[in-house]
């Protein structure tokens, strides 16, 4: 029995480190825009129905007890995708998604990921990017192209996005209907993987593929925070350390006892 608590605490001890590495990042990425925080999810490693056996297992013979298990290991990481509050920029291509779905975006090596980090710039050809770069698509999955040649461009260029995505150029008292901002969603989030950045594909995008977004409203001039609550966070991360600590003294005041068994056992022989 010892030594069936001794695993079951050091099972228990493993689950609590990812739990706390879990929450540091969440907490880490608190200021981060458009991130999701990430959630565990856990499972008993073994678990088995007690039974007080009297004679042999004979239904109406055994008084049910309860169940035993060899502790928790960490079973799927998902993340939550509740909406963020929106902070207020007035910065023309800070865009911000209120609703569901995603921005869709493309890395230099064709490479496609979707994000809730609306926060774009320019690059010098005129493409709508990200921070990092990455390319910003259209609903047929071009790049947005904020200055086509064949437009004349001048100084006072205003951009306009409307709430379902439209980008509107306003130039020399000319109005130019760009393209729209494609805003994708998936049927099932738990099957999307975070690639850093706040930015997410889908592990299975056979069965997962992406969809066109319904439900949303894009906010000019604002970006969507985190969802992290960082007091409920640390809350979370203090208990997690009290808890390893007890596993911790459960195991070292175990192993004492086990140590003292054996101790006994070689006199006694």
């Amino acid at each position: 029995m010892i030594l069936r608590g001794l695993e079951a605490a050091s099972n228990g001890m493993l689950a609590l480190i990812d739990m706390n590495d879990n929450l540091a990042n969440n907490i880490a990425n608190v200021n981060t825009t458009g991130y999701k925080k990430s959630c565990l999810t856990f499972k008993d490693i073994i678990e088995a129905d007690v039974y007080n056996r009297k004679g042999n297992l004979v239904e109406g013979e055994n008084k049910y007890i309860g169940q035993v298990s060899l502790g928790s290991e960490t079973l799927q990481l998902t993340h939550d995708f509740s909406q963020g509050c929106l902070n207020q920029t007035d910065a023309p291509l800070d865009l911000a998604i209120e609703g569901d779905g995603f921005f869709k975006v493309q890395d230099a090596d064709g490479k496609i990921s979707y994000t809730r980090n609306g926060s774009f710039t320019e690059d010098s050809r005129g493409f709508l990017i990200t921070k990092e770069g990455d390319y910003v698509l259209d609903t047929e999955n071009r790049r947005i192209n904020l200055a086509p040649e064949e437009f004349v461009l001048r100084s006072d260029r205003k951009i306009v996005v409307g709430e379902d995505g439209t980008i509107e150029l306003n130039s020399g008292g000319a109005r130019f209907d760009m393209q729209k901002i494609g805003i994708f969603d998936f049927s099932n989030k738990d099957d999307l993987f975070e690639i850093g950045n706040a930015r997410f594909i889908p592990k299975t995008p056979a069965i997962n593929p992406e969809l066109r977004s319904e439900k949303y409203s894009i906010q000019q001039g604002y970006i969507e925070l985190s969802n992290t609550n960082i007091i409920k966070e640390m809350i979370n991360s203090i208990n997690t350390t009290r808890n390893y600590e007890s596993l911790g003294k459960y195991v070292k005041e175990n192993s004492s006892l086990l140590s003292t068994a054996i101790t006994l056992g070689r006199i006694r022989q």
